[in-house]
């Protein structure tokens, strides 16, 4: 999907090659410390539960309840989920990627 023009701009650009050149979680966590507010990064951080649990079928009865969103955020996390530019089905596949490896090492199975 092509990059919306109203985002794409040089400074634009600088974030996400900045974002690109963090090595690990530690590293994430100390830039988004000093580029964000606490609150900013606690959105994100719920936004994108609110995605992961949308994904998994759970209603938003179950989302309010554990992740503290309004109904309005799940409704454009919802939205952008399936009109979006795809950004959270691809962490999402990634991220479950990722546990299952973790799930097969911690089994002590070679992943695949």
């Amino acid at each position: 999907m092509p990059v919306n023009p109203k985002l794409k701009e040089p400074l634009t650009d600088q974030l996400f090659r900045a974002i690109l050149l963090l090595a690990n979680e530690e590293e994430c966590y100390q830039f988004f410390e000093d580029i964000c507010t606490i609150s900013e990064i606690k959105a994100m951080a719920q936004r994108l539960e609110v995605a992961r649990m949308l994904k998994a079928g759970h209603i938003y009865d179950d989302i309010v309840e554990r992740t503290g969103a309004s109904t309005a955020t799940i409704s454009r996390v919802k939205r952008c989920l399936h009109y979006g530019a795809d950004g959270y089905k691809i962490i999402l596949a990634r991220l479950e990627e990722q546990e299952e490896r973790l799930r097969q090492e911690d089994a002590g199975h070679e992943p695949k």
